[in-house]
């Protein structure tokens, strides 16, 4: 495998970044970001990030890992990309095989680049491959309860600042926050699209509903998210103008939802994509989201669509906030699907409200202020690992925007 080097050619998605003196820019020239792709949330996420660092000057090289809709997300975007592994389904020991053997896939691709910081937002491969080869690495959470890699632990984790301390790592000092959602990053950018109604065969005198089923496969699903998934489907097919729009999370469940629900289908009122959508503009032109947890609940609430959750694991940090703010409401039983989800038309406004949104910065600050650091640290001491003194980027006034 030969190293891919991204130059990427979409100057109708860049945004001006930051400027830094020359000083700065020629102690970067050379750096070299290593960021790999684990599943399909991740790619929109990257996306303005990769630009933003590109535009600073630093080298890019950007890996994924074939699972669910990465592949077609990467082209739907346009970012060219190397794909290295799979998806090896919901067993816990072929999930851990799985790892172990992208691991491997990887070390050629690591140990010849040779990246100054590998990144990720959970990607455990590269986590093992980068700690066997001694490469810093950053990992991304924003869920507090996903399974950790062990005794292993990233040199680096980024998270939201609503995540209580000591959630994602032991040692305080490795962690860099950033305010409001992951979301954040790409959501202002988004402008609405009305196609969307052609495109799916939809009259907008319809009231729009999209739906996303439970994620069966992770390691977090609780059976109880199906019972409730199933149930909010009976009571969408109860009203005539109701229209569903359902995402399945990969083509198996696609399958099965064709199997499960054919009548619903037939009739015209269920509608199952066979190919990837602009997610955003989905929800942006539903009027209401109903998801059993993840992205697609989050996108919503940063969007401000009528959402709500059927997501029956542990609740992190981010979701209770959205709730206690009443940006998400969650469902919990069959009796809330019927008392709480309100199937009336979204008011909604000509384009989403224009937000002066620090996410993308903030973290394009915190890997820069790392990189930085780790210069530093190799001028100040001998020592293979530097004292972590990292300089603060500007945070927003508030920790979540609402």
């Amino acid at each position: 495998m030969s190293t891919i080097t991204q130059e990427l050619d979409q100057p109708t998605r860049r945004r001006e970044p930051a400027r830094l003196n020359s000083s700065q820019l020629t102690s970067r020239r050379r750096k070299k970001v290593w960021i790999d792709i684990d599943n399909s949330p991740h790619v929109p996420f990257f996306l303005p990030i990769v630009e933003e660092l590109e535009n600073q000057g630093l080298e890019l090289v950007l890996t994924a890992r074939n699972i669910y809709q990465v592949r077609e997300l990467l082209e739907f975007f346009h970012l060219p990309c190397k794909m290295i592994g799979r998806h090896y389904g919901k067993n816990k020991f072929l999930k851990v095989l799985g790892t172990i053997v992208r691991t491997l896939q990887l070390a050629p691709i690591a140990a010849r680049m040779r990246p100054d910081i590998a990144i990720s937002h959970g990607s455990r491969a590269q986590l093992l491959i980068c700690k066997a080869l001694g490469i810093p690495t950053m990992m991304m959470h924003d869920y507090e309860h996903s399974t950790k890699t062990g005794f292993l632990e990233p040199d680096w984790v980024m998270m939201p600042d609503v995540i209580p301390d000591g959630a994602m790592a032991r040692k305080a000092d490795s962690v860099l926050r950033y305010p409001g959602l992951k979301e954040d990053v790409y959501v202002p950018r988004f402008r609405p699209d009305h196609s969307i109604f052609s495109q799916l065969g939809i009259s907008p005198d319809h009231l729009v509903v999209t739906v996303r089923p439970p994620a069966t496969e992770a390691h977090y699903h609780n059976p109880e998210s199906e019972v409730l998934f199933a149930e909010t489907l009976r009571l969408l097919s109860s009203r005539a103008n109701v229209r569903v729009v359902t995402l399945p999370r990969n083509a198996r469940q696609g399958q099965q939802l064709r199997a499960d629900w054919s009548d619903l289908i037939s009739s015209g009122r269920m509608l199952v994509p066979s190919a990837p959508l602009d997610g955003l503009n989905l929800i942006w032109f539903s009027d209401l989201v109903i998801s059993g947890g993840g992205t697609m609940n989050r996108e919503a609430a940063a969007l401000g669509v009528p959402v709500y959750s059927i997501f029956r694991g542990k609740i992190g940090a981010v979701d209770r906030y959205l709730a206690e703010t009443g940006r998400l409401i969650m469902i919990e039983s069959t009796r809330d699907i019927h008392e709480k989800i309100k199937l009336v038309r979204w008011d909604r406004p000509e384009k989403p409200e224009d937000r002066n949104c620090p996410v993308l910065q903030c973290i394009v600050g915190n890997v820069i202020s790392v990189l930085e650091s780790q210069d530093e640290g190799r001028r100040r001491s001998s020592s293979p690992r530097p004292k972590r003194q990292i300089p603060e980027p500007k945070q927003a006034e508030s920790a979540m925007p609402v």
